[in-house]
């Protein structure tokens, strides 16, 4: 059974293959649409293009617009997610550049394309379309909180941007493999891009949140797994009302809980420390209860990229013992993540 999920219309057929476009970024986390993509839809991405001052790449091959339609590209996606949803002024003339080469150009961010002259004007001139993704369905609902058929998952962070959607679109693909039943639930723009569909819940109006994240994991077969991207985190202050939104309405049976340990304060917000994970498990176990008195913990998942195997798989292994849960890096498997798996299907 594939259960029904809010689209962005009756299908998002986007432009593809893509060339992503990195700006002018120097954070990581700020590039995570164009990690993302390069990261589980490679074999739609013909490579990344930049300006002056980036300092970050996704490994893909530096190609310029011209040189990309040649590769078979078809858009530009704009992969950087930073701070407000902006486009850079320094941006302007790489993404008209693009739509003279032939290509359209793809955003996820809050500001919309066609709202810059420069590009509306060029759209005009080329002909190339301007995509928003980050568009929420329109008459959302409001929550009604009413218990629904079905399991779920959902993924939380101790910060924004340290891999809840790798952890839901692994663990996704690890209950897939077993021969359950299991749809990815997106809810920013980059896992819309990745699965074709979805609800941008930082796009939605705060009165509709939880609603939305109703509408986006519905009734479903009593062995049917919702995995539900998170979004932010209830310890950040700008961004909490997007997750406890979406925690209400997505009433997880289970979560999981994601963070960097080389993180120790909030990504862009360096006068909050980052929470412990202690402290996300309780907190959203007490603010989850309200709408699934049943909602547990089954692990947590880590982004060790900046450590060795070594130090990776010796600090997961001391976490497990002193959380007494399984802890594990999806991205490097083994037998942690087997055991994650089965804790969330326990």
């Amino acid at each position: 059974m594939n259960a029904p999920m809010m689209r962005l219309a009756e299908t998002l057929a986007l432009p593809q293959p893509y060339l992503l476009f990195l700006g002018d970024t120097t954070e990581r986390g700020y590039a995570k649409t164009a990690f993302g993509l390069a990261d589980w839809a490679a074999d739609r991405c013909v490579g990344e293009y930049s300006v002056a001052g980036c300092t970050v790449s996704t490994g893909l091959p530096q190609r310029n617009p011209a040189d990309a339609v040649a590769a078979g590209a078809k858009a530009l996606v704009i992969g950087v997610a930073n701070q407000g949803g902006l486009i850079g002024a320094s941006w302007i003339a790489a993404l008209v550049e693009a739509m003279e080469a032939g290509l359209d150009i793809v955003s996820g961010l809050h500001v919309r394309l066609a709202s810059i002259p420069a590009l509306a004007e060029a759209s005009r001139r080329t002909g190339q379309r301007l995509i928003d993704v980050r568009t929420p369905p329109a008459n959302l609902p409001i929550g009604n909180g009413r218990k629904r058929t079905g399991k779920r998952l959902l993924t939380v962070g101790t910060d924004c941007a340290l891999g809840k959607k790798y952890t839901a679109l692994a663990l996704h693909r690890a209950f897939v493999a077993r021969g359950l039943d299991a749809d990815f639930r997106a809810t920013g723009q980059t896992g819309i891009m990745i699965a074709g569909g979805g609800v941008p819940m930082d796009a939605v109006i705060s009165d509709f949140e939880a609603g939305a994240a109703e509408m986006l994991s519905p009734d479903a077969a009593p062995d049917h797994w919702d995995v539900i991207e998170g979004q932010g985190s209830i310890f950040n202050p700008a961004y909490a009302a997007v997750s406890l939104g979406l925690l209400h309405g997505s009433q997880p049976d289970v979560f999981v809980v994601c963070h960097d340990p080389s993180r120790k304060v909030i990504l862009g917000m360096e006068s909050f420390a980052l929470p412990s994970i202690e402290e996300v498990i309780d907190l959203t176990i007490r603010l989850g209860s309200r709408t699934n008195p049943a909602i547990r913990c089954t692990g947590v998942s880590l982004n060790t990229s900046s450590m060795t195997a070594t130090d990776a798989y010796a600090y997961m292994t001391a976490e497990a013992d002193r959380l007494g849960l399984p802890v594990a890096d999806p991205i490097r498997g083994g037998a942690s993540f087997d055991a994650l798996v089965d804790s969330c299907l326990a």
